[in-house]
């Protein structure tokens, strides 16, 4: 079973939020909303620990995502607390496809300051054509 679109946003979203990719954070709220996401939602994954409109399953994946993004923050990588959480929701191909996209976003994420792109003209689907 495929990694579901909103958890992908999600885990994308928290972690450009973390990195401070204004683009990237543009980018997946908008992709977010147009598949459906509430602004509820998307307003409280900063403060996912502090909210209850997660599954138990999107809180594990977003634990993986900021460990895994705070790497360089003296953090000491993925606890294991937070492996048992993600092994009891997700199957080991999600699992790789989880632990390949905090990868890339937080690559992106980092492209992306790098150079200075700014938020604020990304537009649902922008990208489609080009992923087909």
């Amino acid at each position: 079973m495929p990694l579901p679109k909103s958890t992908r946003e999600l885990v994308s979203l928290r972690a450009s939020q973390i990195n401070g990719c204004g683009w990237c954070i543009d980018a997946h709220t908008k992709e977010a909303a147009a598949a459906g996401e509430s602004a509820v939602r998307l307003n409280l994954v900063a403060a996912w620990r502090e909210s209850t409109v997660f599954t138990e399953a999107e809180q594990a994946a977003l634990a993986l995502a900021e460990e895994g993004t705070r790497l360089a923050d003296a953090h000491h990588g993925v606890s294991d607390g937070t492996w048992a959480r993600v092994r009891k929701h997700y199957d080991d191909d999600q699992i790789a496809a989880l632990v390949a996209l905090v990868a890339l976003i937080n690559a992106a994420n980092r492209l992306a300051v790098i150079v200075h792109q700014q938020g604020g003209s990304y537009e649902p689907g922008m990208f489609a054509a080009a992923l087909n």
